[in-house]
């Protein structure tokens, strides 16, 4: 457990059970083995991310914008991108659970913000909410981290991701 599990039980106990929050997720969320581990490692072993439904952001494009430690290198955020697409899922989460999703995220580190991206889903756009790097911790300092991509193309898989989109993100930006 770590220092954000009391303030993100906090925020749990005041959400409104009721409320839902359409999240895209695009990055390691989506790599089921590491992100049980990462439950694990914080003490949310009850937690279970939906099943969610396949999904394209539009007009935004992936780009490797932050430095990370942890990582070893940059690790991807979205950028507006006028005809852009990422590839994703979209999830309905319960208002009690998204603070569990922001501190995956890196929301309550302040490493990432939220931010509305317009969603295609099931031949529908809705808007949802992703998570993107915070724009004061934005860099381009170093390369990007060969392990964040080796996750990312995991998850992508795990996820049924388009199998061109998969290829893009094994070039890592490149």
């Amino acid at each position: 457990m770590d220092s954000h599990y009391d303030q993100v039980m906090k925020a749990r106990e005041g959400a409104d059970p009721n409320a839902k929050r359409l999240y895209f997720a695009y990055s390691t969320i989506l790599d089921r083995a590491a992100f049980d581990e990462w439950k694990q490692q914080h003490s949310y072993g009850f937690f279970e991310l939906p099943e969610g439904r396949l999904a394209e952001a539009v007009d935004v494009d992936l780009v490797y914008d932050f430095p990370s430690r942890w990582w070893g290198g940059r690790v991807a955020g979205l950028a507006d991108a006028t005809g852009g697409q990422v590839f994703g899922r979209l999830f309905e989460i319960r208002g009690q659970d998204w603070p569990i999703v922001q501190h995956k995220e890196g929301f309550v580190t302040g490493m990432c913000v939220e931010r509305a991206v317009k969603v295609l889903v099931d031949g529908q756009e809705v808007e949802a909410t992703a998570f993107v790097t915070n724009p004061r911790r934005a860099a381009q300092d170093g390369s990007v981290s060969p392990r964040f991509v080796e996750a990312l193309v995991r998850g992508a898989q795990a996820a049924g991701l388009p199998a061109d989109y998969v290829e893009r993100l094994k070039r890592g930006g490149a």
